[in-house]
């Protein structure tokens, strides 16, 4: 039930910037950027929650997650979540031109 465009959402902490790059649909492939380099990727994805993780290259590097939830029910777009340290961080998302 998403729209048929491009979602970017993006956080900035501390030195280090995340991207969420998902593709067009409900079925576009979705990337997980750290400081501009792909640290995760998902070919596909539907509704419901898709989870991808990384890592912030701190000493010693930080895991993390993010959260893409699709809506099924109610045609709206995606959100994405970061999950560090324990601490949940809206992404918010981003216009690309």
């Amino acid at each position: 039930m998403a729209t048929g465009r491009s979602h970017h959402f993006h956080l900035d902490l501390g030195d280090h910037s995340i991207t969420v790059n998902i593709g067009p649909g409900s079925d576009g492939e979705i990337e997980l950027l750290v400081n501009g380099k792909v640290v995760a990727y998902q070919k596909e994805h539907g509704p419901g929650v898709t989870l991808l993780t990384g890592e912030l290259p701190d000493e010693p590097a930080r895991p993390f997650r993010v959260r893409v939830r699709e809506p099924h029910l109610i045609p709206s777009g995606p959100r994405s979540t970061l999950e560090l340290d324990g601490t949940e961080w809206p992404m918010p998302e981003r216009a690309v031109l």
